[in-house]
């Protein structure tokens, strides 16, 4: 019903390209061959009159729009003109339109109503483009940049629900990651000594402190686990508070930039407009993931263990290791996440990724995995964190109070247990 919407005329708006204030804009040339260059944070982008666009700036601000221009047939001129047209009721109301006169001739109307205007050389018109909110490359591309955090994380929290654990500390291990990685990067930027910093020597730090950092919170929370024989649900409860709190005393409360330029490009890489590494890189980890939960033994123990662990156990499975081995896991993709949102965002606070844990476990579950354990797919997941990226962007697509999202993301998770619960009552009837 909601993508039904998304694609319905209710979403169609103009498609401005708003500028920060820190924008700076540099016109070459004008009228119809003008192209602006504009520059933001370093990077330089060209939008030029000939493929459409237009540079605005009033009391709303800069921007840059996508227009569609009609030129003056030859031997005519653009002039106004009223129109009467009939309004709801029936009654006549007249309207200011342009029209292209040649002579006593006028063409057909273009009405102010539709938002055509007198282009800057008076020599035709033009007006914004009309274009789906939802369907265009700038917002499918933001949807798949988001979902990859997320996705990213799900791979491990898949494992973990399908092992029949839960992790609720993954969104702060992400944040005290983040900041372990921003405060290595930016060591090595002030250490340069005025010397640009190689993006393979900036991402190798970057993931491997990162990453590292991740490993050993998913660590900690393993071996209490399994050490102290408490469930994963008040281990990572309290490591939730802990790590965020480690965080906030790394940071100093602060934001925290200064990092290598290359890294950034690296991270913020872009191909037609488009930045493909996030995505790309939620890819490569659900294919990792995927081949080890399904054709490797690490991966059969871990549904084993979700399955019936005492029976696990049994058999000769190393419950305690394979458990302190997934956790560990979960912070190493946290890690691989946090590393590649401080190439895509540019800095990192003890704040980032506050509530995420809410956004992963849904993207597992909607992925297919049973919080019961002993079901679950990587792949689902990924495709959950997208589904879940979708229901997140209809709200600000369709104009709704965000402040709804919580809601329906928590009903999303409620309605997939239900959906799993009613399976197993189903199997379990015709067996």
């Amino acid at each position: 019903m909601m993508l039904g919407i998304w694609f319905g005329a209710g979403t169609i708006d103009t498609k401005p390209v708003d500028l920060p204030a820190g924008a700076v804009v540099t016109q070459t040339s004008s009228g119809k061959s003008a192209t602006w260059t504009v520059k933001i944070d370093g990077r330089q982008t060209e939008y030029a009159a000939t493929d459409g666009y237009r540079f605005v700036e009033d009391r709303r601000g800069k921007r840059v729009e996508l227009v569609e221009r009609l030129d003056a047939p030859a031997g005519s001129m653009v002039a106004e003109t009223k129109v009467t047209l009939k309004d709801r009721e029936g009654r006549d109301e007249e309207q200011g339109a342009y029209v292209f006169r040649a002579g006593n001739v006028d063409s057909a109307p273009y009405m102010f109503a539709n938002g055509w205007t007198v282009d800057e050389t008076n020599s035709g018109l033009e007006r914004p483009v009309q274009v789906s909110k939802f369907l265009n490359k700038e917002n499918l591309v933001l949807v798949l940049t988001t979902s990859s955090f997320f996705g990213i994380m799900a791979v491990g929290m898949t494992l973990i629900i399908v092992m029949g654990g839960i992790d609720l500390s993954i969104g702060s291990i992400y944040a005290v990651a983040m900041v372990a990685g921003a405060l290595a990067l930016r060591a090595l930027e002030s250490g340069a000594s005025g010397q640009a910093v190689s993006a393979p020597v900036a991402l190798g730090v970057a993931v491997l402190v990162s990453t590292s950092v991740g490993a050993l919170c998913g660590l900690v929370n393993g071996v209490s686990i399994v050490g102290l024989r408490v469930h994963p649900f008040i281990i990572t409860l309290g490591g939730m508070a802990v790590y965020r709190g480690i965080a906030f005393v790394l940071s100093k409360g602060e934001s925290i930039g200064g990092f290598p330029q290359a890294f950034r490009d690296v991270v913020r890489f872009e191909i037609s407009g488009i930045n493909p590494v996030p995505a790309l890189v939620m890819v490569a980890v659900g294919l990792v993931g995927a081949f080890v939960a399904s054709k490797t033994t690490f991966g059969r123990r871990t549904f084993a263990i979700g399955g019936n662990e005492v029976a696990a156990r049994y058999a000769g499975v190393p419950v305690g290791a394979v458990k302190i081995a997934l956790f560990t896991i979960g912070g190493v993709v946290a890690g691989l996440a946090a590393a590649i949102g401080l190439g895509y965002f540019g800095s990192a606070t003890s704040d980032s990724a506050r509530g995420y844990e809410l956004g992963v476990i849904a993207a597992a579950v909607v992925g297919g995995a049973s919080l019961s354990g002993g079901r679950g797919s990587i792949l689902g997941a990924v495709l959950g964190a997208i589904i879940i990226q979708l229901i997140e962007n209809g709200f600000d697509v369709l104009g709704y109070n965000t402040n709804y999202k919580q809601i329906v993301l928590g009903l999303a998770i409620i309605l997939a247990v239900l959906v799993d619960q009613s399976k197993q009552r189903w199997f379990g009837a015709r067996r």
